[in-house]
């Protein structure tokens, strides 16, 4: 959900309106769809704003395809048309597609809230789920030439009202697909991980997204930021501590970012706002799908998909994992073959549209006699095949470690010696998450792959690297980082990568030009707020010295490690201005002054005793 400015704008264009042109023909939606559009009583009385696009020119009764967003459901007025995403067979095939304004965005009534909690059983009231329910009841009783089955589809914020809108599914709603879906927003999604606040993004989505409206379709008082012509490390860097940025930016005007900080633990507000935890009673088709570099919700994909197969036992629940960037596998520009300075071999989002998102729509909206997707199908980075498997992770995994271990070696046995590699962590000089840290105005959304070779040679990391691989390694499924460290002072943050480093000799290049020989290509990073290592909801000091264990788990993957590689773990702890700094002092940091942080000396263990390791699941 969470994006800078430019990149938000250009991903809403992207995924919201769609391309017009399908192959080599262009195609004008409005030639050949009708447009109505409806103001929508809910239950209590609130109206809500939905535009239907109907065929002219398909004859027959056709499903309807819903969006509900928050992003803006216009262009708003008859002879104004918005343009479907999704395969060019949907338009064959006639699909009714609509779009929905939540309450409180856009042209509905009401008041907006992020996240909504959903209603406690028999609990009175509205929440997404009721909202849903009563704009599917209103559809299918009133959009002409509608087949009486609802399908919902949404990606990032809308991923997250598709998936809360499965939850006491209507009659009517037969299948949905949760794309990159909001989940949860203190564990995995957009605004924290593992208790880390990711500052950047959350700072540049707020700043326009959350500004509260006056009215309907009327925007309030945005905060003029001047950032001075800095790059995003040094504004973020000059801001200082949390508390600055409403003082010094935001002056009020933004009210949820104060509400967002006033919650520093895994609460009952985060607890309320867990999408995967309250996807019960889901009586329709599910797939859901994320993407392996996905910078904002890959765990939200994961996690989502999990519980709901965890606790709707028996229903069709699918899942769907490509090597995508946030919503990659909407675009149709350049078919989603490459990424940064990957190249994936194949279209994988054409493919994806054509061969596994409109089958499964047409499976279970227009009854057509065809195979149910697989239960996850996933694209194996490292050799780039399309895999499927009965379920995910796949059963019968076995499993490998790798200890960190002397000379910053990464070996499949574990230490017989007594060692330790220590790091200074600054908050006043924080490790950038990217190379050009020192010109870069906004989030890339390359950094999830980047090569890190940029920060050799710093001092506040450090890295483990096994020989050259004999043969291919492939994993599966979820990542386990096993730290025992040491610090100097009471809190800490650990940022571990995992890194797939290309042959010296490699004479492959990218789409670019970039020579890929000795490139590190960040496979998987995560961060963990060292706080939190026993327990999200009631955080622990460190006890200065004291070999502690810091153990979590990093989003899946399907990666083969191919011979002749390398594989290389880094360690840190400022993934700056990405995530937010950890003062290296127990404490809440949302409150922090300038004068809390501090240094703090770092020391990862690795010993017959204290064994630092890397462990995956992997496919023998």
């Amino acid at each position: 959900m969470l994006k800078p400015p430019l990149q938000f704008l250009f991903a809403l264009l992207l995924v919201s309106l769609g391309a017009t042109t399908f192959g080599q023909a262009p195609y004008v939606f409005k030639d050949h769809y009708s447009k109505v559009e409806y103001m929508i009583p809910m239950r209590d009385g609130v109206k809500l704003y939905v535009a239907a696009y109907v065929p002219k020119d398909v004859s027959g009764k056709h499903p309807i395809l819903m969006e509900r967003t928050c992003y803006g459901a216009g262009p708003y007025g008859p002879g104004t048309f918005k343009n479907p995403r999704g395969s060019k067979k949907m338009l064959d095939a006639g699909y009714i597609f609509a779009w929905s304004d939540v309450r409180g965005k856009g042209h509905s009534e009401g008041d907006y809230v992020n996240i909504r909690p959903e209603l406690t059983p028999g609990e009175k009231g509205i929440d997404e789920s009721t909202d849903t329910w009563d704009t599917i009841d209103y559809l299918i009783k009133h959009v002409p030439d509608n087949n009486g089955h609802v399908g919902m589809w949404g990606i990032s914020y809308p991923g997250f009202y598709t998936g809360v809108g499965a939850i006491n599914s209507h009659p009517a709603l037969k299948a949905v697909s949760p794309q990159a879906p909001v989940s949860n927003w203190f564990l995995g999604d957009d605004i924290h991980h593992n208790g880390a606040f990711f500052l950047q993004d959350n700072f540049d989505f707020s700043a326009g997204f959350d500004v509260p409206r006056i009215g309907v379709g009327q925007a309030g008082k945005a905060p003029v930021i001047d950032r001075g012509g800095k790059s995003s490390y040094r504004f973020f860097l000059d801001t200082g501590a949390l508390p600055n940025f409403d003082k010094t930016h935001y002056k009020g005007l933004i009210p949820y970012w104060n509400e967002v900080l006033d919650h520093d633990t895994y609460d009952q507000y985060w607890k309320d706002r867990a999408l995967p935890d309250h996807m019960k009673n889901v009586r329709c088709a599910v797939l859901t799908v994320g993407g392996w570099f996905d910078a904002e919700d890959m765990w939200g994909a994961l996690n989502l998909y999990k519980q709901t197969e965890k606790q709707n036992p028996g229903i069709n629940n699918f899942i769907c994992m490509g090597p995508w960037f946030h919503g990659m596998w909407a675009g149709r520009a350049g078919g989603g073959q490459t990424f940064g300075d990957l190249d994936f071999g194949m279209p994988t989002s054409d493919y994806f549209q054509d061969n596994i998102e409109f089958p499964f729509f047409d499976k279970y909206l227009r009854d057509q006699p065809l195979a149910a997707p697989a239960e996850a199908t996933v694209f194996e980075t490292g050799v780039n095949e399309w895999r499927s498997f009965p379920q995910w992770p796949p059963a019968g995994l076995g499993s490998e470690t790798l200890y960190m271990d002397q000379l910053a070696t990464l070996s499949f046995k574990k230490p017989s010696l007594d060692g330790r590699d220590h790091y200074v962590n600054d908050p006043a000089k924080p490790t950038p998450y990217l190379a050009d840290f020192e010109a870069n105005k906004r989030r890339t959304r390359e950094y999830m792959i980047d090569d890190q070779r940029f920060v050799e040679g710093r001092t506040d990391v450090v890295e483990y690297k096994t020989d050259e691989l004999v043969s291919d390694l492939r994993i599966a499924g979820p990542i386990e980082a096993d730290l025992w460290v040491t610090t100097t002072g009471t809190d800490a943050d650990f940022v571990v990568k995992v890194i797939d480093v290309w042959p010296d000799d490699s004479t492959v290049k990218s789409q670019k030009g970039v020579s890929m020989a000795g490139y590190e290509q960040m496979l998987k990073g995560d961060i963990f707020r060292g706080k939190f290592r026993n327990s999200f909801e009631k955080p622990e000091p460190f006890v200065p010295g004291q070999p502690t264990r810091v153990r979590f788990k990093l989003n899946d993957a399907l990666h083969t490690f191919k011979k002749g590689h390398r594989i290389m773990i880094q360690v840190q702890s400022n993934w700056f201005p990405l995530v937010d700094r950890n003062p290296n002092k127990f404490m809440n940091i949302n409150k922090a002054t300038d004068a809390d942080f501090q240094k703090a000396t770092i020391e990862i263990l690795h010993s017959p005793k204290y064994a630092s390791s890397i462990k995956f699941g992997v496919i023998k």
